[in-house]
């Protein structure tokens, strides 16, 4: 079932069809997988923490958020040929109520795109259209370029919500996805149950 929240432009679905959505990680440590690096606001003078692990198939993104400083924490991926399709993207995820920020970059322009997505503590898939995200430069919103999926080459996961204390993010997968895909829902999502909108 679909859910629109308009707010930040972000559909919620409980599941996808199969065939239309491309994984760009499911997280299992395997060669050629997509690499994390963790930045946090001390790069700024803040006094944020947050790290992340990958562990039983799944990324955990933790920390505690300091708005006496940066005020953020951050995990980005190491710059690798994605070749994004679709019409966004959309993650498997058990978040603690708190608004996260999807960030994409590219190595051929400067600007960086931010989305904001809401959470709630159960697991939930989350469909972050590409329209939705908007330019930045270190965290300053910017009239222009326009997101160019095709030229994303890392991804990124932040909490920058203006709230101090602990957050704690788990995502299970990540991938491209035509927003048609998300039409079709499963029934739930199960905590022990890896559902992924495509065969395999």
């Amino acid at each position: 079932m679909w859910r629109l929240i308009v707010a930040c432009c972000v559909l919620v679905a409980s599941g996808a069809a199969a065939g239309q959505c491309v994984a760009l990680t499911e997280f299992a440590a395997e060669p050629g997988d997509i690499r994390w690096r963790t930045v946090n606001d001390n790069v700024m003078g803040g006094r944020s923490r947050g790290g992340y692990r990958i562990e039983d198939g799944a990324l955990r993104f933790r920390g505690s958020t300091n708005t006496n400083g940066g005020g953020f924490s951050s995990i980005r991926s190491v710059p690798k040929s994605l070749a994004l399709n679709g019409d966004g993207l959309a993650l498997r995820l058990r978040g603690d109520g708190r608004t996260y920020t999807f960030r994409l970059a590219s190595y051929t322009m400067r600007a960086t795109w931010w989305a904001e997505f809401p959470t709630k503590g159960e697991w939930e898939t989350v469909f972050v259209p590409f329209e939705a995200f908007t330019p930045r430069w270190r965290g300053t919103h910017l009239a222009g370029p326009d997101l160019r999926p095709e030229l994303v080459d890392a991804l990124g996961l932040m909490i920058y919500d203006k709230r101090d204390g602990a957050f704690a993010l788990t995502v299970d997968w990540i991938a491209a996805c035509d927003s048609e895909a998300l039409a079709l829902a499963a029934p739930s999502f199960g905590k022990t149950t890896r559902q992924r909108p495509w065969p395999g």
